[in-house]
């Protein structure tokens, strides 16, 4: 392997100024240029900037703040109970409801009791109630009323929900009598 003399008697030219300088005061400048080391320049500070990340912006794993849709309850059994004699008012009794005066509420899988029909307990629209207390609110029911009055009833299984939500409609859905098989494309057909 070749070795370099180490220039101790030699010269070199500068790059920049043309002046003559001893071989082992050379400096390399950034650029490549050989030069005296009066005539030096570092780097500038700006000619190498720091790497730089992005700015953090959105959070990993975000979600979107949104509204809870509301959730189905059990209630407890036989918690609707009727007014007096031929009132149309029923108490429901809900621990811990959070709810106010003229929210909707919507009930399903309830009992008819004491003169008041399963279909009109579950109305789909729902009913606006009065909030009596923390735990019992009443709603009217049109068009129906006790027959004995003071019942306790509604079923084992009841449940409430908001009633805003709207009822799939009746033509949305499918039976066995309007559909049938295509046995040439194996798919389905209405009609």
């Amino acid at each position: 392997m070749p070795s370099f003399a180490t220039g101790k008697k030699a010269y070199f030219i500068s790059d920049r100024s043309g002046f003559r300088y001893p071989y082992s005061s050379m400096k390399i400048e950034w650029t490549g240029a050989a030069v005296g080391p009066d005539e030096f320049e570092p780097k500038h500070p700006q000619l190498n900037p720091r790497r730089h990340a992005a700015d953090p912006q959105g959070l990993r794993l975000a979600k979107v703040d949104r509204t809870e849709p509301s959730v189905i309850q059990l209630l407890r059994p036989n918690c609707f109970q009727s007014g007096s004699s031929g009132s149309s008012v029923i108490t429901v009794t809900e621990p811990s409801h959070g709810r106010s005066t003229s929210d909707s509420v919507r009930f399903r899988k309830v009992n008819g009791f004491d003169g008041f029909t399963k279909a009109t307990l579950e109305l789909s629209s729902g009913y606006n109630i009065t909030v009596i207390d923390e735990n019992t609110y009443t709603i009217t029911i049109s068009g129906e009323s006790a027959t004995v009055g003071g019942i306790r009833g509604g079923g084992e299984f009841s449940t409430v929900d908001t009633g805003t939500s709207v009822a799939p409609s009746p033509g949305s859905t499918f039976d066995n009598t309007n559909v049938k098989l295509d046995s040439t494309t194996r798919t389905f057909d209405e009609g």
